[in-house]
């Protein structure tokens, strides 16, 4: 089983959002089986219709998609929880994401953001945190292993492990998954020696495929992991790092 664990959809058309029909095609073409999805929001906005989307679209494609909520902290708290508890109760979704870079917030943010991420982990779910390199200081790995120290029961995943574009925060990355072993490195949008670095550092049980679509081009980033997976790897790494690690921590 394929699993991309990085992908995006929106309900508000633009040039660079897709629909949940678009991601669904992509996975037909690609040979995904499953997908985790969340929202490609417009910058601080109302994000109540597109999580309902987000719970639409899952209810339409329950064998495809793995839907995670959002949360945005400059809605305040009040706000925020009651989002996640909707997004986990009413929805069911199997996480909440948080995106300092999108959403311009430090993700550590001791008043603002982090209230928010104790009552997502007390829910039990799995946290997800865009690490790029885009508004780096945001989103910097140091500051979300500050947040795997603190709640160490709850499983992080890392979507694009310090990558994205530039500086290139992808060491950072792998030397705080070392320290902190709940974080799960999402290898998406990233350069494919930096993924098999962080392979070889953590083991292929920590290191999740993920194609950041639309941001990339799905059908070509399964090609190129199951290249050079198929080169430095056994098959049984493959097959983890290509969707086995992300069938156990959400529980399919």
């Amino acid at each position: 089983m394929i699993i991309d664990a990085d992908t995006h959809i929106s309900p508000i058309r633009s040039p660079i959002t897709i629909p949940v029909e678009a991601l669904i095609d992509e996975m037909n073409q690609s040979g995904v089986d499953k997908a985790i999805y969340w929202l490609q929001p417009p910058y601080m906005r109302e994000i109540d219709d597109s999580l309902a989307y987000i719970h639409q679209s899952v209810k339409r494609y329950p064998d495809r998609l793995l839907g995670f909520g959002w949360v945005d902290p400059h809605l305040g708290f009040e706000k925020g929880r009651e989002t996640i508890r909707c997004c986990v109760e009413d929805y069911g979704l199997y996480g909440i994401k948080f995106n300092g870079a999108q959403n311009s917030y430090y993700i550590d943010d001791e008043e603002m953001v982090l209230p928010l991420i104790e009552e997502a982990a007390k829910t039990g779910t799995l946290l997800a945190f865009h690490i790029g390199a885009d508004e780096y200081d945001y989103t910097h790995p140091y500051r979300v292993a500050k947040i795997a120290r603190r709640f160490p029961e709850t499983t992080i995943l890392l979507a694009h492990m310090g990558g994205a574009g530039l500086p290139d925060l992808s060491k950072s990355c792998i030397e705080m998954a070392v320290e902190c072993p709940n974080l799960h490195l999402i290898a998406s949008n990233i350069g494919w020696k930096k993924a098999i670095a962080a392979i070889e550092t953590l083991g292929a049980e920590r290191v999740s495929f993920g194609s950041d679509t639309p941001f990339s081009v799905m059908h070509a980033d399964v090609a190129a992991f199951q290249a050079f997976l198929g080169d430095r790897f056994s098959p049984e790494e493959a097959r983890l790092v290509m969707g086995g690690n992300i069938e156990p921590l959400l529980n399919l």
